[in-house]
């Protein structure tokens, strides 16, 4: 499985309206209904009010790179230009048999 933790600091004041948008494309519903998408989630820090956390757990790499392909995926790159400032990605691979 990989899992991703991807932290989006969003420009000044515009953490909600991302999400606002990525919700009106529907590129959250279309991630999770990829074949091979086991989590697609986000969360608002309460630390800081311009900060995203998006958890992403994938059944393979082959899933991930499906997943990089999509037009969803493509529409996302744009709209961060608008709304995001950093995008920082973790990325583990992890063993299910453990």
């Amino acid at each position: 499985m990989i899992v991703l933790n991807v932290t989006y600091t969003c420009k000044p004041g515009m953490r909600d309206a991302f999400l606002e948008s990525v919700a009106a494309q529907g590129i959250d519903l279309a991630s999770r209904a990829e074949e091979g998408n086991m989590k697609y989630d986000y969360y608002k820090s309460v630390e800081n009010e311009d900060e995203l956390f998006l958890v992403e757990k994938w059944k393979d790499a082959n899933a991930l790179a499906i997943h990089y392909c999509q037009p969803h995926f493509i529409m996302l790159g744009d709209i961060k230009e608008e709304f995001v400032a950093d995008t920082a990605i973790d990325k583990y691979q992890v063993d299910e048999s453990d």
